[in-house]
């Protein structure tokens, strides 16, 4: 009797660890503080019966709220009027893993999305994630912060420091465009923010809000809605 006793409590010892290790995994997002130098982790993942995407990956679902790096390679700037939208793709800026080491978005991968108004904002909507080197795709549901301050531009404006390399919607072309009207607003411009000044009419604005938007700094993505890989 004494020994089943024994064997009872060592067994409802073993369950209530058991249970209190279960109730302790805190559903995190990725910060700087759980990160390698070169990567972002998630601390908890969920089984999935989709294929893995590679060999280093597991079956898994990465929760909503976690965090994703994100950075364009097309360009430093981007701007664009209040009430326009503009489709454009971001760059998965470090590997993500999860709390035990396992890559599960490799750097480079790319998330194709829409920066579109919201509010008295602007923010990018994530659409569909490109995993790197392989042909896998998955629909994601991540935004960024919403972008609210605006840059007043009118005819004394500095344009070089503003628009020089960005690339420009064409709705923000076309009120630069009316502001400017010249050949030097062409050359800031350059070939690609150029394009977007055909057929606009000239000469009748004298100052426009827009939004200046840093990708690398602006653009990082919060998971609205688990990421099934």
């Amino acid at each position: 009797m004494l020994i089943s006793n024994r064997w009872q409590s060592k067994t409802a010892l073993v369950m209530a660890l058991g249970m209190s290790s279960i109730a302790a995994v805190p559903l995190m997002m990725a910060t700087a503080a759980t990160a390698s130098s070169d990567s972002y982790r998630v601390a908890q993942l969920f089984p999935s019966q989709r294929q893995p995407i590679s060999q280093e990956f597991t079956n898994v679902t990465i929760p909503a709220g976690n965090f994703i790096p994100t950075r364009s390679d097309e360009t430093d700037k981007i701007v664009i009027t209040p009430d326009e939208s503009m489709s454009i793709t971001l760059v998965v800026d470090t590997d993500i893993r999860s709390s035990a080491g396992t890559l599960l978005i490799p750097a480079g991968s790319e998330i194709d999305g829409e920066l579109r108004p919201d509010g008295n904002g602007t923010r990018f909507f994530a659409q569909e994630l490109r995993i790197r080197n392989s042909n896998q795709r998955r629909q994601i549901n991540a935004t960024s912060q919403k972008i609210t301050e605006t840059e007043t531009i009118n005819e004394g404006t500095d344009t070089s420091s503003i628009l020089t390399g960005a690339l420009i919607g064409a709705a923000a072309g076309t009120v630069l465009g009316e502001i400017f009207g010249d050949i030097d607003f062409l050359e800031v411009l350059g070939g690609a923010g150029a394009g977007a000044l055909a057929g606009l009419l000239l000469g009748g604005r004298k100052e426009a809000e827009v939004f200046v938007i840093n990708p690398d700094r602006d653009l990082g993505l919060t998971l609205q809605s688990d990421l099934v890989l």
